[in-house]
């Protein structure tokens, strides 16, 4: 019976210690939608995020807690031992059924909960990585140039992404499809440009911008074995202004020119 008592002792300890080292964080918005000539719409949405610690172990629990319930939306534990890191994803994202984006979202992303295993190998100051499904993935920075190579069954993808001439590049070849976006900066005027046409102009300063979007139309495309269908939409712009308050909230109101919609959005973090 007293060792009973003093291993509940000892783990009692334990548990009150562990709490220093646990952080809380998330964000909260409420938003107005006058949807054109549709019905108008109110929205919320507030997320939670629990970071513990404890020694070189991390475990983050995200959570959506805006509904009627407790929605867990990620869920993750990683530890380092030497050069050896362990990341878990213990929660299995639920992909939707359609998009509105060209891949239509991958269907492989169902169940996408798994281990990798990173190795930080001191060849060419490379970092080498495998999963529980065998992927291999080599990544680092070379000459200021980012780059990773994952080889897996269903098709390698490599990206790369550096500052040249004081632009942003970034490439990505994901099973011999290639997408790339490019960014910089014209008389203050923040300037990108994706291979799918799409192109963003932010003027202003932190805290007080407007962004300017022309988003190019999307195709329909029919499920295959690799990707959820897709639903086609008609190219359109849309116009942001976001406004930093001294309270710690921020204002944003959007004009959409694909529904001729004006949202107005109020969000925190902390």
């Amino acid at each position: 019976m007293k060792k009973l008592i003093a291993l509940f002792a000892v783990s009692a300890v334990a548990s009150t210690s562990a709490v220093a080292g646990i952080a809380l964080s998330g964000a909260a918005s409420v938003s107005y939608d006058d949807n054109g000539s549709s019905a108008s719409a109110t929205t919320y949405d507030a997320d939670l995020l629990v970071t513990g610690t404890a020694g070189s172990t991390t475990v983050t629990v995200g959570a959506d807690v805006d509904g009627a319930t407790f929605s867990t939306t990620s869920a993750a534990m990683s530890t380092t031992i030497g050069p050896v890191t362990v990341v878990a994803d213990m929660h299995d994202e639920v992909s939707i059924a359609s998009s509105t984006t060209v891949s239509g979202g991958l269907i492989a992303e169902t169940v996408d909960t798994g281990v990798t295993i990173s190795l930080d190998a001191p060849i060419g100051d490379a970092t080498v990585g495998v999963d529980n499904s065998g992927n291999v993935t080599i990544s680092g920075t070379w000459s200021g140039i980012t780059m990773s190579h994952t080889s897996k069954s269903a098709g390698d993808t490599t990206t790369a992404s550096g500052a040249i001439a004081g632009m942003d590049v970034s490439v990505t070849n994901a099973a011999g499809a290639t997408t790339w976006s490019l960014g910089t900066t014209v008389s203050g005027v923040a300037l990108t440009l994706a291979s799918s046409q799409k192109v963003t102009a932010t003027f202003g300063l932190a805290g007080n911008t407007m962004v300017v979007s022309s988003i190019p139309a999307v195709a329909s495309a029919a499920q295959d074995t690799t990707n959820y269908s897709v639903t086609a939409v008609a190219a359109y712009s849309t116009v942001a202004v976001s406004r930093s308050l001294t309270s710690g909230a921020t204002l944003a109101a959007t004009y959409s020119t694909l529904d001729d919609s004006l949202t107005l959005k109020a969000s925190v973090a902390f």
